[in-house]
């Protein structure tokens, strides 16, 4: 069965402003019952978490909700689920924690490819114990990340491999399977940033082999907030700065002060959101079915658009063989900026710039000033194609 894109267009009352958005990758709109979750959240009673009256254990039970929702999704065991005020917050303090115990000579290994939100926390890292940092390159004309390079850079002092589930830029996947069986021969860490990816393909952390993944609701119908997912045992191993008072428990130890109960709220609505758009007798079922859905949907629209884009003369970027529907491109001699401002002018949402994947634009040759980027999402629809077309 496709999507009923009419319906869920329905959903969104962002939608009602009449702005054909193509900003998904830097975070989609949000549906109804999300909304209304998150207010219900904020309507009903509420307290810090606890056992003791029902506004206490109506939070602990929105924390739990929403510790189950993410680990279907992601295919973890909730009690590896830990929220953070975002994924580049989470990823900082998670590289600040594991840095605590490399020595000078270590080393840690990044990508080209990445956000910077996957790049710079583990370079500061390094930076303050005197760890080495090593780099993996992509090839800009076909947007692949070079894993070739991997075997040059790993070694048994390699502490962290931290690589992209999808490029937030070019939406090139690259191949988590075969690094991991790289990474882990070394007994180094896999960090996969998933922010990206979490929006378009079904995730089995465990499949992937990622030893920590991190991804941001707000990428795919929630709120703005940040999810990382491992084994609570590993988990276990590391001993963040905290306040005395604060739980030692696992994920607790990791969640500073008090949670945003109403984003939790929002979360676990946005995971029972997609699972809807699928059929199945649970969640998990229902989100193997819309993730199958919305794959389809969404490579129809990105053919319908690539192909637009070269019938006007249009530069692509985004090449790779696997990638998610996210488009980068440039018109030749117009600038990026103008274009998007164009665009804008026209009642279509398609910015311009590096959007944080600074060292992908810079290795494609785009400077600090990128280019034009349209991403996909349930809610895209053929029409919307059409307008970014016509405009351009």
């Amino acid at each position: 069965m496709s999507l009923d894109v009419a319906r869920i267009r329905a959903d969104f009352p962002a939608l009602r402003s009449g702005l054909a958005f193509f900003d998904a990758p830097g975070g989609t709109q949000t549906p109804t019952p999300v909304i209304e979750a998150m207010a219900e959240a904020l309507r009903a009673p509420l307290a810090n978490r606890g056992l003791d009256n029902p506004a206490q254990r109506r939070a602990e039970q929105i924390v739990l909700d929403a510790r189950a929702a993410m680990g279907d999704l992601l295919g973890n065991n909730p009690d590896g689920i830990v929220f953070g005020r975002s994924a580049t917050q989470l990823t900082l303090e998670f590289a600040r924690t594991l840095a605590a115990g490399w020595q000078p000579g270590d080393e840690v290994v990044v990508t080209r490819l990445d956000h910077d939100g996957n790049i710079r926390p583990w370079i500061l890292a390094a930076d303050r114990v005197g760890a080495i940092v090593r780099w993996i390159d992509f090839d800009p004309a076909t947007g692949e990340l070079e894993l070739d390079q991997l075997e040059t850079v790993l070694s048994p002092r390699t502490r962290v491999v931290a690589v992209t589930g999808a490029s937030n830029l070019l939406g090139t996947i690259p191949d988590q399977p075969s690094i991991a069986a790289r990474v882990h021969a070394v007994g180094a860490l896999l960090w996969v940033d998933a922010v990206h990816l979490a929006a378009h393909v079904r995730i089995d952390r465990a499949a992937l082999a990622a030893d920590v993944l991190v991804c941001s609701p707000y990428k795919f119908c929630g709120p703005h907030l940040g999810v990382l997912a491992a084994e609570p045992a590993l988990l276990q191993t590391w001993r963040p700065d905290k306040l005395m008072a604060s739980t030692d428990a696992v994920p607790e130890r990791f969640e500073l002060g008090t949670l945003p109960y109403e984003l939790l709220a929002g979360t676990r609505a946005a995971v029972d959101y997609l699972a809807g758009l699928g059929t199945g007798a649970s969640r998990t079922a229902g989100l193997d079915s819309a993730f199958d859905r919305l794959h389809r949907h969404e490579h129809a629209l990105q053919e319908r658009l690539e192909q637009g884009l070269r019938e006007r003369g249009a530069t692509i970027y985004s090449r790779a063989a696997h990638r998610t529907s996210t488009i980068l491109f440039d018109l030749p001699g117009r600038p990026a900026g103008d274009v998007a401002r164009e665009l804008a002018a026209a009642g279509v949402a398609a910015p311009a710039g590096h959007f944080y994947a600074i060292e992908a634009s810079r290795h494609l040759g785009l400077g600090d000033r990128g280019a034009v980027r349209a991403g996909l999402a349930p809610y895209s629809a053929a029409a919307d194609v059409d307008r970014l077309l016509d405009a351009l």
